[in-house]
């Protein structure tokens, strides 16, 4: 087994990424470890915090609206400078500062007595993440060749969807046995555990991974460049890149009217069996099958476009959000898997086809910046969706309002497919190869 002192000699190294197997790649095999125990940890911390709220303090669904509110706000402020920064500072330092001050503010959370405590913290750690994601995504870009690139961000959908599986199984038995404190605690020590399997890496030379000299130069030029050219060179890159503006901007429709319920299957459920508090943990477990099984698919077909991938993957996620709407107290729990399972196929679907794009159609030293600006974007609907949602629910009831924003959600996925090719240009319709996780 490669030591530590080895792995990090590895990382000193100037030699370029692994050309076989890309799990050869020591860089990628601890990125890839460090980010499976944050967000292993993240679920468990996701499925404590909504029962905490829903059902020991129980809010109404304006209160759990704001919960995403708070954590969207760091986003719109900071997202394209988190971008523009992952784009000029050293990567792992910006990551291994992300966890260490997400431990302590999840410790804090810990012991908040209420909501009036709870959304402000929840909103400083969110801007922890607002940094760690760009920085993670262009660090990627970089330590991965080429041809497994696309390999590579389907392993991270792969991880995130089992820590979904994995982490509301878990979390709801230590619910039932223990208490949401102690969910916490775990994300707390994940989150550590990622730290520290990052360290290693602090010292990573990051290298361009383009030998072309025009390129070499102009990264030159982009590091001497001023934050605010690099700020507008990344916006300029989306208005020249129609693919890539347009994936942003889709992604944003079909996020504006998921995140209206995205809060509110506690309050769902709470309406249909007010005494079962585990119904999210297995919605959420159910929805990470689903998407683990799609990945597991993907990385064995041979082709897909642009435009089943995107609006395929949110026709599945409307028609699994419109089922939970007509559940009734009567019906039997296997229908919440069932229509959770068809949700996680859509959501992995969607989620591995829009990483893809965005890193595949942007050069190795923009990544950060177009992640960052999709971040801001992703955050000011993240802002507007839940209020609207909560305000719906109230006037609507949670049944009739999941009906509403689940038959929203299936026609975005539509006009996606139908019009995949005036979206996305000839580019909708080429295949994407998906290459074999063994590969």
């Amino acid at each position: 087994m490669t030591t530590i002192f080895e792995e990090k000699h590895a990382a000193h190294s100037s030699a370029s990424a692994p050309q076989g197997s890309l799990w050869k790649n020591i860089r990628f095999v601890r990125l890839f470890l460090a980010y499976a125990l944050a967000t292993f940890g993240d679920w468990f911390d996701a499925l404590a915090i909504q029962v905490m709220i829903a059902y020991r303090w129980g809010a109404d669904p304006l209160i759990i609206a704001l919960v995403p509110v708070c954590m969207a706000i760091p986003g719109i402020l900071f997202g394209s400078i988190a971008g523009t920064l992952a784009d000029r500072w050293p990567k792992v330092n910006i990551m291994l500062i992300c966890d260490a001050a997400n431990v302590l503010l999840t410790v804090g959370i810990l012991f908040a007595p209420g909501p009036g405590w709870l959304l402000p913290l929840l909103g400083a750690r969110a801007m922890m993440g607002v940094f760690h994601i760009p920085a993670q995504q262009a660090l990627t870009r970089q330590v991965v060749p080429e041809k497994h690139l696309l390999q590579a961000t389907s392993m991270n959908g792969f991880v995130a969807q089992c820590s979904k599986v994995a982490g509301p199984l878990l979390g709801a038995v230590i619910l039932a046995a223990f208490s949401p404190q102690t969910c916490i605690v775990v994300n707390a020590c994940s989150r550590l555990l990622s730290g520290m399997v990052l360290w290693p890496l602090r010292r990573l030379t990051e290298e361009a991974k383009s030998a072309d000299v025009d390129q070499a130069a102009g990264n030159d030029q982009t590091r001497q460049a001023s934050w605010i050219t690099q700020w507008k060179e990344g916006w300029i890159f989306l208005r020249s890149k129609p693919a890539v503006f347009r994936t942003i901007w889709f992604g944003c429709t079909g996020l504006l009217a998921i995140l209206m319920i995205d809060y509110q299957f506690a309050t769902l459920f709470r309406s249909i069996k007010p005494d079962n508090e585990v119904l999210v943990g297995w919605l959420g477990a159910s929805a990470g099958a689903g998407a683990v099984a799609i990945i597991m698919v993907l990385n064995r077909l041979s082709r897909i476009s642009y435009g089943w991938g995107l609006g395929g993957g949110f026709l599945l996620i409307g028609a699994g959000i419109a089922g939970l709407g007509w559940l009734e107290p009567s019906t039997h729990e296997g229908w919440i898997i069932f229509w959770g399972l068809c949700i996680g196929l859509g959501n992995g679907l969607s989620m591995v086809t829009m990483n893809y794009l965005l890193q595949k159609e942007s050069p190795p030293d923009m990544v950060g910046r177009v992640f960052g600006i999709q971040n801001s974007m992703s955050s000011i609907v993240l802002v507007a969706a839940p209020l609207a949602g909560g305000v719906l629910i109230q006037a609507a009831g949670p049944g009739l309002t999941f009906v509403y924003i689940g038959a929203a959600t299936f026609l975005i996925g539509l006009v996606g497919v139908v019009l995949q090719r005036l979206l996305w240009g000839a580019t909708g319709n080429q295949p994407v190869r998906f290459p074999d996780i063994q590969d």
